[in-house]
């Protein structure tokens, strides 16, 4: 079972004064940072604060933390290291991969985007209707569920990319990308996948789900504000480049056209050295890196299933909320959302006085609203929380929510 009193000694917000009573359940929208990861910023910004790679011993360092980092996150990833990119954040990456699509892609071709997404992974998609591809919606049923069978009468040899959400940021859904990747690739397709919501409960085994492109934001997943994109080599390879000229060559440089912030790439190797540390508590020693990763993945999930349990129980048993998603524990991640008797940025201004941190409003998921019925301006309460919620914090969410409900 997960140390919980060893995992939250690893983040520092759990002993600031600011922060004292207060319960955090806005982690689908940025998580705590962990010390690791604070201690390398700190570090680089102290001693390494040049310009990397030259050969003078502050910009020497600098370059090899840079290294460390892709060379560490993406062995925990199970991809190869140039196959991992950075980027000021996923929406930017994503912006960038749509632009190269729409250069690789011809008039008639046809992309597959959904309404369960969050606007980042459909919102530039749908933009290459002005060059002449067709884009065609894979919808959600009444329930905000998306239905493989219905992506299955949507694909044909006109379809070349599918862009679908690993999780959704606000029904919390778990779709079974490996099965919708292997549809695709059957299909002569690529698959792009959003894995912002998703990974803030355990990194994913990208190679292990075959998608070509996985995107995820290391600031939910206790890294700094950064986005990963998971690109593989044969995909990188024939799309066109969008970055300088004379860097096309270099895979992991061909779609990050914006200078990279250093220190936080850099600073992105203390997720690595955090997860190890969590491992290694729990864990006999395990040289792989991609196992340790699905080992503290599955601690993760044990976790926020028992704690999420009795929050589904407890929203189910009122009958003046509408649950959004799954009604049960099993099949999502610790994110949920609820539309009750006041628009959801107000029940969330209601909780503050109780200790409680959530957020309220479309959350960028407005055409999701829509499917289901819902106002978008209105917008929905969401409660989420990772691997350091306490079940105490769980059951002062539930008492709160007893007053402000």
């Amino acid at each position: 079972m997960l140390d919980i009193d060893f995992i939250r000694a690893q983040f520092p917000a759990f002993a600031e004064a600011p922060l004292q009573g207060q319960a955090f359940f806005e982690n689908a929208g940025g998580s705590y940072t962990c010390g690791p990861v604070i201690d390398r910023l700190t570090r680089y910004y102290k001693q390494r604060k040049v310009q990397p790679y030259y050969p003078f011993e502050a910009s020497r360092l600098a370059g090899e933390e840079m290294d460390e980092a892709r060379v560490r996150l993406s062995a925990v990833l199970n991809i190869e290291a140039d196959e991992l990119s950075f980027g000021p954040s996923t929406t930017q990456n994503t912006y960038v991969l749509a632009q190269a699509f729409g250069q690789m892609l011809k008039e008639g071709d046809a992309i597959i985007v959904t309404n369960q997404d969050h606007e980042a992974n459909t919102g530039p998609w749908r933009r290459l209707a002005d060059r002449g591809i067709e884009v065609r919606e894979w919808q959600v049923n009444d329930v905000g569920h998306l239905d493989t069978a219905d992506l299955a009468r949507l694909l044909d040899d006109k379809v070349k990319l599918v862009c679908f959400p690993h999780v959704s940021n606000l029904v919390g859904e778990i779709n079974p990308v490996a099965e919708i990747c292997d549809m695709i690739r059957a299909a002569g397709a690529y698959s792009c996948v959003d894995g912002v919501s998703a990974a803030p409960h355990g990194l994913p085994d990208i190679g292990g789900l075959g998608a070509d492109i996985y995107l995820f934001s290391a600031y939910k997943t206790f890294g700094p504000h950064q986005g990963i994109m998971a690109m593989k080599r044969a995909l990188a390879d024939v799309l066109p480049n969008q970055g300088h000229y004379f860097n096309e060559s270099v895979r992991y440089k061909r779609f990050t056209p914006a200078g990279p912030d250093h220190a936080q790439i850099a600073a992105c190797a203390g997720m690595v050295d955090y997860l190890d540390m969590v491992h290694a508590h729990h864990f006999d020693a395990e040289p792989d890196a991609a196992a340790r990763g699905r080992a503290v993945h599955g601690l993760s999930a044990v976790r926020e299933g028992q704690l999420l349990a009795p929050l589904i129980d407890y929203l189910r048993g009122r009958n003046d909320v509408r649950l959004l998603g799954p009604q049960s524990a099993e099949g999502r991640v610790a994110t949920v959302s609820v539309v009750a008797n006041r628009p959801g940025y107000e029940l969330a201004q209601a909780l503050v006085p109780k200790g409680i941190m959530a957020g309220g409003g479309d959350f960028y998921a407005v055409r999701l609203l829509e499917a289901l019925g819902e106002k978008p301006e209105y917008g929905a309460l969401r409660l989420s929380f990772v691997q350091y919620t306490t079940k105490e914090e769980v059951d002062k969410l539930i008492t709160a929510l007893d007053a402000v409900l």
